[in-house]
């Protein structure tokens, strides 16, 4: 029987959609954002470092002001999408926020006029020097940036254009039913089904996923279509190279770096992803694994099931093992109603960590049934919430998320937990199917996720030409996923629309290669700490963690003897895959005997 779950308590940040104080806050910060341009607009170039830091810090609390406003409406929301009040709250509150903070948009395109003298004169005070991380990421930008009529335009209207198509796409999404042998599901609900012992369930579920999506794909292509030619327009007026380069600047990475992972991560898709596949196909005692079955438990394995107690037991074990410091971040979580953790209707499917509040805790959201993927997802966004426990000191403008370095500690979270678990196994049956959910796992993460990326390049890239249709989109899907996943799978019209259900694809474009990055930096690190060449690794390893925001990776790498420059640096995350692959195939000679 499941134990209790529990769901986050939100008046940490309000009440409740009728809080007063909603109003009031609004309304501070509406005045605030008003006063400030009439104080410094088109006076920057006259102000002294104490004046300076004076604007600074009014920049700084008005934008926890306005995470606070904006996280609560969308956490509000998400467990409850299909509550019209809540999602109405959610656009009400994005709408008055996006017209309030008008006034200030012209502070970053008057700062970049700025001479770099005037920088360097501010920055000899030392308590601006505290936010010269801020002051060198909005430098960064001064090239891209248009004139302030042209900005404001974008301003508004991405509240009718770019953010209402995900929007569409999220409550659309939300509102899908799939029925499996007579019996109604979410998305979430039937997503565990894809990891059901039972092959027809399986393969039930999944051509049911893919139905459903079809029969929504005319809608689903035209959102997608609008997304993408909203981001061309924006990313031609601001002068980007390619459709990846402004999410690149983003993760301060070049678009070199990014295209050597990919390509690298390619090369490899045989000796990972195919290889893996083939070994499943036996497991299975099939030829080729379905689409549906990539994911699928072997049939020898155990039909673990984990109470929510006791996921939060192995998982927290886990963490105090590797580190009790991380330990103690991490039981703040439970002790407190941080974690909103049953699935149930109307509630967004996924898992995620939000960190609306730079300087307030996350919270973590999941959608958990018992099964030892749970466990995982569970490791892992505790992770993203122990990473920004972390980070806290560093103050709200300081702060920024860089989406390769925020999936290190999630990645690194789930790899700690499955090294727990495996560590307490004696049988190799037992260890050949925790470490194959794992390959699995980790195909996910560092190959499929490149697989993502070039099809979201390709599409975007055709795009150009004009709108693309439901079959192409389709057709790029399944030679992109086909090349990844190898002969051993079949992909075929009974997947093809999945592209779909790939949510970063619509809200956070090119996002999705941000995983393979994450996950080839932590199997690198982790081999470093099973190497014992570096000392207190666990300490410097959350030190690390402190400053992923801050420092370039180079940097922040240097204690553990890696260089994430060049082609050497992802080979070596790479080869600890394939290694747990040798591993399988040893196992497997055993077991075979």
């Amino acid at each position: 029987m499941m134990s209790k779950m529990p769901a986050w308590d939100l008046s940490d940040l309000y009440k409740g959609m009728n809080d007063p104080q909603i109003e009031k806050d609004l309304e501070t910060y509406r005045k605030s954002a008003a006063k400030f341009a009439k104080t410094y607009k088109g006076h920057l170039k006259d102000l002294s470092a104490t004046e300076f830091l004076k604007a600074v810090k009014d920049i700084e609390k008005r934008s926890l002001a306005a995470g606070k406003l904006g996280g609560f409406a969308y956490l509000n929301m998400v467990t409850q999408m299909k509550n019209g009040e809540a999602v109405a709250f959610y656009q009400n509150i994005e709408e008055k926020m996006t017209d309030y903070a008008k006034p200030t948009i012209f502070f970053s395109l008057e700062f970049n006029k700025l001479s770099e003298a005037k920088i360097k004169e501010w920055l000899k005070d030392k308590e601006v020097a505290k936010y010269k991380y801020w002051i060198k990421r909005l430098r960064k930008f001064k090239d891209y940036e248009l004139s302030e009529p042209e900005e404001e335009i974008l301003f508004e209207k991405s509240l009718t254009s770019g953010d209402a198509w995900v929007r569409l796409y999220e409550e659309s999404s939300s509102r899908l039913e799939f029925t499996v042998n007579g019996k109604k599901y979410n998305d979430a609900e039937l997503s565990k089904l894809l990891l059901d012992k039972n092959t027809d369930l399986r393969h039930k579920a999944g051509k049911e996923m893919n139905r459903v999506y079809l029969a929504n794909s005319h809608l689903f292509t035209f959102i997608y279509n609008m997304v993408m030619k909203d981001k061309a327009i924006e990313d031609e007026k601001r002068g980007f190279k390619t459709p990846v380069s402004a999410r690149n600047m983003s993760e301060d990475v070049s678009d070199e770096s990014v295209e050597v992972l990919a390509q690298t991560v390619k090369k490899h898709y045989k000796d990972i992803s195919h290889r893996f596949y083939k070994l499943k196909a036996k497991w299975l005692g099939v030829d080729k694994i379905s689409y549906w079955d990539r994911n699928a438990p072997l049939p020898f394995s155990a039909d673990i099931h984990y109470t929510w107690d006791q996921a939060v037991k192995t998982v927290l074990d886990a963490y105090k093992e590797f580190s009790p410091k991380l330990y103690d971040i991490a039981k703040d979580f439970f002790d407190n109603n941080w974690v909103d953790v049953p699935p149930r209707d109307g509630k967004r499917s996924g898992a995620f960590c939000s960190s609306p509040v730079n300087t307030m805790h996350p919270y973590l959201m999941l959608n958990f049934a018992g099964k030892q993927n749970d466990v995982l997802t569970l490791a892992h966004e505790l992770g993203h919430g122990c990473h920004h426990q972390l980070r806290i000191k560093n103050g709200a403008l300081n702060e920024h998320s860089r989406m390769t370095s925020e999936e290190v500690a999630s990645v690194f979270g789930e790899m700690i937990v499955f090294q727990s678990m495996l560590s307490n196994l004696k049988d190799d049956k037992a260890k050949l199917c925790l470490i194959a959910s794992k390959v699995g796992d980790m195909i996910n993460t560092a190959i499929r996720q490149i697989a993502f990326h070039f099809f979201e390049t390709r599409a975007h890239n055709e795009r150009k030409n004009g709108e693309l249709s439901e079959e192409r989109l389709s057709q790029i899907w399944i030679e992109e996923m086909q090349d990844s996943l190898g002969d051993s799978v079949v992909v075929d019209e009974d997947s093809a629309h999945i592209w779909s259900m790939v949510g970063h694809f619509f809200f956070l474009p090119f996002y999705v290669y941000a995983y393979s990055y994450a996950d080839c930096f932590v199997n690198s690190l982790y081999k470093v700490s099973k190497s014992g060449k570096v000392d207190n690794f666990a300490d410097k390893y959350l030190d690390m963690l402190s400053k992923t925001a801050l420092e370039d990776y180079g940097k922040i790498l240097k204690p553990f003897g890696l260089n994430p420059n060049g082609e050497e640096f992802w080979e070596y995350g790479l080869s600890l895959i394939s290694s747990y692959i040798d591993q399988l195939e040893e196992l497997d000679k055993k077991i075979s005997k």
